[in-house]
């Protein structure tokens, strides 16, 4: 630009100066005079066109370097490595397939909390103002869990490798219509939220919330010996080597029920004390830490009830399915006595012929009639029939009693539970409603995988966790098992993500 000026300026000087009138000698002749004008007038045409040279030379080289310039910056711009300003990346930043799979997982685990606790909330308002008032309520449940059920198929189907590994793009989208699913799910109790907080109104009907609370937790407390003596005719009756028993899966269950009612009792007098004084945010707070403690130790009673009736109605079916199968096995031979089934019937006649020996012959323990059954249907499963007659009817008892039982354990450690074993529990009750027999094996995995992440998140029923298990201090556990919000927030409630931790009241 400076050049460019004094280029400009150089062009007009001239023209500033042509008409000056600079002191000039007088002439002594007239033709000296004449002369002299003709040789001013040649000089002047030829200073006049000497003049633009320079002019012109520097614009031409200021151009040169101005043209120099914007090439190397615009080179400079493009190979640059670090961003500056005005450098846009071509394109946006691509999140990591682990990345999704781990959002996708984690809105699976948020959903299935909110559906659990708002199933747990609603039976105390029910319990309250009758199935008619819950309705909407109950539909909107039911919404959230077929949306929940979508959500949790897509994720089998991935674990499956559908959409290929290499569909990497398909692979995002079917994570994509996971969150969609699970974000809608929590939508759709959301909705339903305001209404739910008008019905019960807590801060209206405090008192008769806790009287409702009070009522089932004092059912409770006397089911407890009832169900702690049924544990303990089944121990005697069905006696096994360790580790394995009938049993297993309910040990300890009648402790931690205990434990759960201890808690609910200290909550409940909390509540009632700040009903009193008049301070009802915390009295809310208080009565929904109870009823989730209410809630919980009724699973784990109810876990001890189903195995005990489902062991006894095995017990009896055991005989039946032993005839049944050796007539599904007869068949089967009759049909293709060398042909590829030979095999799985073999394996059966073993099978058949080993729970025949427990079940008659003299063993210094029992046997698991459940196990039995389940060791048989899983032998008759290639053979086909397990769906109809006597070994569907052993095969629909086995996968209830099992998917119970995982259902049960994720309901009451779900602070622990990872989305595996949720995954897995989600496949087992879809086989339940279409083939039972199939619906044992990853109904079982379920129970697995939930045990697993307990132990790694640290069971507070075992080990050196034994002196911090007694009353509360068990059953808080930093409000894992309890359900309640782990960083310090209200207990949840009913509702989906956008509304689990609000507080029907302020705090007073």
């Amino acid at each position: 630009m400076l050049g460019g000026a004094v280029g400009v300026v150089w062009l007009v000087l001239p023209v500033m100066t042509i008409n000056a009138e600079a002191p000039v000698a007088a002439a002594r002749g007239g033709l000296v005079a004449g002369a002299g004008g003709h040789g001013q007038r040649e000089a002047e045409g030829t200073t006049s066109g000497a003049d633009l040279v320079l002019p012109l030379v520097a614009v031409g080289g200021v151009a040169v370097l101005a043209g120099y310039g914007y090439v190397r910056r615009t080179r400079r711009a493009r190979t640059r490595t670090t961003p500056g300003v005005g450098v846009v990346s071509p394109q946006p930043p691509v999140t990591p397939l682990p990345v999704l799979e781990r959002q996708a997982g984690a809105a699976l685990v948020q959903a299935d909390d909110c559906l659990r606790t708002s199933r747990e909330e609603l039976a105390f308002v029910e319990a309250r103002f009758g199935a008619a008032a819950v309705e909407p309520f109950v539909r909107a449940l039911r919404d959230a869990e077929r949306e929940l059920s979508a959500a949790f198929a897509i994720r089998l189907r991935y674990d499956r490798g559908v959409p290929e590994p290499k569909e990497e793009a398909a692979r995002r989208q079917a994570l994509a219509g996971i969150v969609g699913r699970c974000a809608e799910a929590g939508r759709r109790l959301d909705t339903e939220a305001p209404a739910f907080d008008q019905l019960r109104a807590l801060e209206e009907e405090l008192n008769e919330a806790l009287g409702v609370a009070e009522a089932r937790f004092r059912e409770l407390a006397g089911r407890t010996g009832a169900v702690d003596a049924a544990l303990a005719d089944l121990h005697a009756r069905y006696p096994a080597p360790a580790p394995a028993t009938a049993t297993t899966t309910v040990t300890g269950y009648v402790e931690q029920a205990k434990d759960r009612l201890v808690f609910a009792t200290t909550h409940l007098n909390q509540a009632r004390q700040a009903a009193d004084l008049g301070h009802t945010g915390e009295a809310v707070r208080s009565l929904r830490a109870a009823e989730g403690a209410i809630s919980q130790a009724d699973v784990f009673l109810n876990d001890v009830d189903r195995l005990a009736n489902s062991l006894a109605a095995a017990a009896e079916l055991v005989p039946a399915t032993l005839t049944g199968a050796e007539s599904d096995i007869a068949r089967a031979t009759a049909a293709s006595p060398t042909g590829p089934l030979h095999t799985h019937v073999a394996h059966a006649h073993t099978t058949l012929a080993a729970v025949r020996e427990e079940l008659t012959g003299d063993r210094p323990y029992g046997y698991d009639p459940l196990d039995a059954l389940r060791r048989i249907v899983q032998a008759m499963l290639p053979l086909g029939g397990t769906r109809h007659g006597v070994l569907g009817a052993a095969a629909w008892l086995v996968g209830l009693s099992d998917v119970g039982s995982a259902d049960g354990f994720v309901a009451t450690h779900r602070g622990a539970v990872g989305v595996e074993a949720r995954t897995r529990l989600a496949e087992a009750e879809l086989l339940l409603t279409t083939d039972p027999a199939a619906a044992d094996v990853p109904a079982l995995e379920a129970r697995e995988s939930a045990e697993q992440d307990v132990r790694v998140h640290g069971n507070p029923y075992a080990g050196a966790a034994d002196e911090h298990t007694s009353g509360v201090g068990g059953a808080v556990l930093g409000g894992i098992l309890l359900g309640e919000d782990p960083d310090g927030g209200p207990p949840l409630t009913f509702g989906g993500p956008a509304t689990r931790k609000r507080r029907a009241l302020p705090p007073t």
